[in-house]
């Protein structure tokens, strides 16, 4: 076994073990709303409403990107202007199950009735709750990868790079895996999704969302893992998908490739 390997093992279960007692917590709540709160990593803003950013400046300035939710509901949370954190979950819980799951950054939580609030809990025992559910809940697992990612002082990339490859778990959860995966970016997380393109064992369409991850790669990273894709992937989709995203970048070593691909005898 490679040190490669132990490494990812041991960081998939520390993080899996590490949020066993918050679902516990979660499981025994009583059917309605149960919340919980942690540490946002730097670069996170949010309203405590409807908006979250990421990859932000100093004071929530210049973000490189942002999910708006134009489905929220007040029930929650306070509308504020841009806080850094925390990041805010709140559950319904039905039979001991998660049904919905609704994340927040920043604001304050409304004192509601009946609301079970678990207090501030720490990152990994957050992460490690979130990608179970991510890992379990067909029916909230997607929207349980976006939070995890928020968390500070976290790894969790081999937690997503796993998830990715399980063909347990629901395949929209895997495609968010895989996104979130590459929104990580760094070399580590750009040879996980190069793995997951040329695994044979691999879904077409989780492939596909691993190229669209490379595209949204910093460019000195993504441009050359597209194009070794487009150069050498067994599957002509794949290639297709790549040769794509590639056409998006206006990088002249993509505009190079296509020349030579249509200059070719």
């Amino acid at each position: 076994m490679t040190g490669r390997l132990v490494t990812f093992l041991v960081l998939a279960v520390a993080t899996a073990a590490a949020g066993q007692d918050l679902a516990r917590r979660v499981a025994a709540a009583p059917d309605g709303r149960v919340r919980f709160s942690y540490a946002a990593r730097p670069g996170i803003y949010g309203n405590g409403r409807n908006i979250i950013s990421w990859d932000c400046r100093d004071g929530g300035g210049g973000c490189r990107n942002r999910q708006v939710d134009g489905n929220y509901s007040d029930e929650d949370e306070w509308h504020t202007a841009c806080d850094s954190g925390p990041v805010r979950i709140a559950l319904t819980v039905r039979d001991g199950a998660v049904t919905r799951l609704r994340a927040y950054v920043g604001g304050e939580w409304r004192p509601t009735t009946g609301a079970l609030d678990l207090g501030g809990v720490s990152t990994r025992e957050a992460t490690g709750f979130l990608l179970g559910l991510a890992r379990t809940n067909s029916r909230v697992g997607r929207e349980a990868i976006f939070p995890a990612t928020l968390a500070d002082s976290v790894s969790i990339w081999p937690d997503l790079l796993r998830i990715a490859r399980d063909r347990a778990v629901h395949e929209e959860t895997r495609k968010s895996a895989v996104f979130w995966l590459g929104q990580a970016a760094g070399a580590a997380a750009t040879k996980g999704l190069s793995d997951l393109v040329d695994d044979t064992s691999t879904d077409l369409e989780v492939k596909k969302s691993a190229v669209f991850a490379m595209s949204q790669l910093p460019h000195e990273d993504g441009v050359p893992a597209l194009i070794r894709v487009a150069r050498g992937n067994q599957s002509p989709a794949v290639r297709k998908s790549a040769l794509f995203w590639l056409g998006q970048t206006n990088d002249p070593r993509a505009i190079a490739l296509f020349e030579e691909i249509l200059t070719k005898p």
